[in-house]
């Protein structure tokens, strides 16, 4: 169902969010005080306009009420990511998400009345220090400490295996399940254990970290160079 939103804050935490929100099909009016960040993602929303949000005048006038969904996506500026969530609480936006840089931040969104807050900074650290531990991540999205949701672009020594051999599946040996496997433009929800990896797949798995990195290990010691060479 397609939601309108307002972003607040065109750093590249906002301008991304717009350009994903407008790529989606969702109605995005994107709010800055910087007019060069409002004429820069301008293409890719419906409504760019440049203006103070921590005034409570302005935000009326924009008509923020009626949005299903306000973002505060300035982190860096508390003052003004705090004073803008209490305006947007205010004249009554129903759901605030709004952008925190540490916990001291967060709590204080918290009690004034966001009703989610985000730490995309920790979550990228999170992200992109599960692609080091383990070099067949591309992705990673943690749900709860240490187990979470991985992309996969299925290295050599998968290529040929079956997901039963390689342990995936709820009762599988690895205790790793999948959710879906990606190949070329097909998406296989809940793909059958029987099923082959093939060049270029594109795995989702889920499950405990160490788990995961356990299954890799000894998809590597059992599979290494067969499946490598035929491929090469």
């Amino acid at each position: 169902m397609k939601k309108q939103v307002a972003v607040i804050g065109l750093g590249r935490f906002g301008a991304s969010l717009v350009q994903t929100l407008h790529g989606a099909g969702h109605e995005v009016l994107a709010i800055d005080k910087d007019e060069g960040k409002v004429q820069r993602i301008a293409a890719s929303a419906a409504h760019a306009v440049q203006a103070d949000a921590t005034n409570e005048s302005v935000l009326t006038e924009l008509g923020l009420k009626d949005f299903e969904v306000a973002v505060v996506a300035m982190g860096s500026d508390i003052e003004s990511s705090v004073l803008c969530t209490i305006l947007l609480r205010k004249i009554g936006v129903t759901y605030i998400i709004a952008r925190a840089d540490h916990d001291l931040h967060g709590k204080i969104l918290e009690r004034i009345g966001a009703n989610r807050v985000v730490y995309p900074e920790h979550e990228m650290g999170i992200s992109v220090a599960h692609t080091v531990m383990l070099r067949e991540v591309d992705d990673y999205m943690s749900l709860d400490p240490d187990y979470g949701i991985s992309k996969l672009n299925s290295p050599k020594y998968l290529v040929g295996c079956t997901l039963e051999q390689l342990g995936f599946g709820p009762r599988g040996k690895s205790g790793v399940a999948i959710l879906l496997l990606k190949r070329g433009e097909e998406i296989i929800v809940a793909p059958a254990m029987s099923e082959k990896v093939q060049v270029g797949d594109v795995l989702i798995p889920y499950g405990r970290d160490d788990q995961l990195e356990a299954m890799l290990n000894e998809a590597r010691k059992n599979y290494p160079a067969e499946n490598a060479e035929k491929q090469a």
